[in-house]
């Protein structure tokens, strides 16, 4: 199969190109510069263009490209830059999959599980309704983006990823240092839930989504059982052979992180049921068994 991404040389895409390379899938990766090879198709998500000559005869366009949510303080110009990056990439792509003679089967635009907001303990699914906050909002607004691509009857899907649990980027990676140093501890009060995924999971996941025809709309990319913030860090000091003895108190966060602190401290407990009763079975279903598997792949 020929499938293109972008975001390749991000966290999930690299492991993405890795995985359908390794299982002989031709993979096109969608570039911001001239094309050096007949991998790669340039784009300037920015400029709205896209070398759809590049995606000629692809089955499937996996769309990963966007700004790091936790790569920077949130100032206005950075949540500009996350929402921009996020909206002009996505109308792009879709409308570049939606002008082909012959478009591509299914269109997996990423989206993420900070569309459900704050949730506390309640426990919520694909049918749950968009939280409140910069965050929800963006994610709408995201999805909405690739409007074109349904438009023009490709099976589109949104997988929500949440967190990533690996040791090569993302928000979990930052932890392990931390960790592996015994300066680890608890965000606030550690009541918060974390629904997380390791990244094999995820791999696997998005690979489900495409081959998987009766999919199209939102799907939680996430692990069956979300855990507090307290059990995470219980989890990170027991795999790590660590104490995790430093509680990180709610005021020196917001200092740190500014807004971010919000989505960091926010408890957001949502379950993969689209995913589940699709036929999806993960190999690291527990906290344990994501963080072990992000130390073996390291």
């Amino acid at each position: 199969m020929r499938i293109a991404v972008t975001g390749s040389t991000g966290l999930i895409g690299t492991a993405l190109v890795r995985s359908l390379r390794a299982d002989g899938h031709e993979v096109v990766r969608l570039v911001r510069r001239p094309a050096r090879s007949k991998e790669e198709v340039s784009w300037d998500p920015r400029r709205s263009h896209v070398d759809t000559h590049g995606l000629v005869g692809c089955e499937a366009v996996v769309h990963l490209a966007g700004a790091g949510i936790g790569d920077h303080r949130w100032t206005d110009a950075y949540k500009r830059e996350l929402r921009e990056s996020r909206l002009l990439g996505t109308a792009a792509i879709a409308e570049a999959v939606a002008s082909l003679d012959v478009p591509p089967r299914v269109f997996v635009s990423g989206s993420a599980l900070g569309f459900y907001g704050e949730t506390g303990d309640r426990a919520v699914d694909e049918e749950a309704p968009p939280g409140d906050g910069f965050l929800p909002s963006l994610c709408v607004e995201w999805e909405e983006a690739a409007g074109p691509a349904e438009e023009a009857g490709i099976r589109t899907v949104f997988p929500r990823t949440g967190l990533v649990v690996a040791r090569g980027g993302g928000a979990w990676g930052k932890l392990f240092p931390i960790f592996r140093a015994g300066l680890g501890g608890r965000l606030g009060s550690g009541r918060q839930y974390w629904s997380f995924i390791a990244l094999h999971d995820e791999v696997a996941a998005l690979r489900h989504l495409i081959d998987t025809e009766s999919l199209s709309g939102p799907v939680n990319l996430t692990a069956p059982e979300p855990v507090t913030n307290r059990e995470v860090t219980a989890a990170m000091g027991r795999v790590l052979h660590r104490p995790a003895l430093f509680p990180v108190p709610k005021p020196v966060l917001q200092v740190a992180l500014g807004e971010l602190a919000e989505d960091v401290l926010g408890s957001q407990r949502v379950v993969p049921r689209r995913l589940l009763e699709s036929g999806f079975s993960f190999a690291f279903p527990t906290v344990d068994d994501a963080i072990r598997a992000a130390l073996r792949s390291s």
